[in-house]
């Protein structure tokens, strides 16, 4: 993960809720108080955000010390503690929810992640993610499907040419597309071309490409697809695939599937923040 990216992020989302104050806290703690937080997971699942948590509280006060008691990726069971963060009750109660909201988000990612692979259950056979992310948190998304066992699908449009049907269109042929991306692209971009018939996959052999996706084909339709190319074409399913008809495609043998809900449908995991300590208590 990016830190520097990670830090400009962060101060954005706090500014973003913090706006010219916390109206609240400000209000109520005029005095600085010191205390401490508790995170605490109220669902078992795959634990994602340590860096998150970290960098932070880091930003709203240098002098917050936050011990995180999980790893990335580790699994967490309802009740447990995941996270201590003490420090000024005014700065723990301005950073909490923000923290929070994005701690749950990628646990959530990463805990469905886990869930697919497990279904797959695919010694070849890789999951990996889309470009169907939540605009701004693309970075931290695509993280969390790491840390679930995943792997990443390019991160935006920039990274790897992806020939898509509306792309074939417009274009008139695979071919026709294919050559006008060789003619300019550098060396150290793959290209992708998506297919839908036997018909293409034969024309996107034969232009040349890298990678061959299956769209929205059966496990029995890529059985067949997948005889036309040689092995030295990486080959993908993508669409119409879900956590409840994933293991069909287990045998089909190609190298990725790459699962859009896994960053659109996911639900986020019920973590909550409870008063650890406080200086009143003594």
């Amino acid at each position: 993960m990016n830190k520097l990216k990670l830090r400009s992020q962060l101060e954005s989302f706090f500014n973003e809720d913090i706006g010219e104050q916390d109206l609240t806290t400000d209000l109520i703690f005029t005095e600085e108080t010191d205390g401490e937080i508790v995170f605490l997971a109220k669902d078992e699942g795959i634990f994602c955000g340590e860096e998150v948590m970290k960098t932070g509280f880091h930003l709203l006060n240098p002098d917050i010390n936050t011990n995180v008691l999980v790893k990335d990726g580790e699994v967490i069971q309802k009740g447990q503690q995941l996270a201590l963060v003490s420090g000024k009750i005014s700065d723990l109660l301005k950073g909490e929810r923000v923290v929070l909201n994005l701690v749950q988000r990628m646990s959530g990612i990463a805990t469905l992640t886990r869930q697919a692979v497990e279904t797959l259950n695919s010694a070849h056979t890789k999951i990996c993610d889309t470009r169907k992310t939540t605009p701004g948190l693309r970075m931290l998304e695509k993280y969390a499907v790491r840390t679930g066992g995943g792997f990443n699908h390019r991160f935006g449009l920039y990274d790897g040419v992806m020939i898509k049907d509306n792309h074939i269109s417009f274009a008139g042929t695979i071919s026709r597309a294919v050559e006008a991306v060789r003619s300019q692209l550098g060396h150290m971009v793959k290209v992708e071309v998506e297919v839908e018939t036997a018909e293409q996959v034969r024309e996107a052999v034969n232009a040349g490409v890298d990678i061959i996706m299956f769209d929205n084909r059966t496990p029995d339709e890529i059985k067949e697809f997948i005889k036309l190319v040689p092995s030295g074409i990486i080959t993908e399913a993508s669409g119409g695939i879900q956590l409840s008809n994933l293991a069909e495609y287990r045998d089909i043998d190609v190298d990725y599937i790459s699962l859009g809900f896994l960053t659109h449908s996911y639900k986020a995991l019920d973590i909550s923040v409870k008063v650890h300590w406080h200086k009143g208590d003594e």
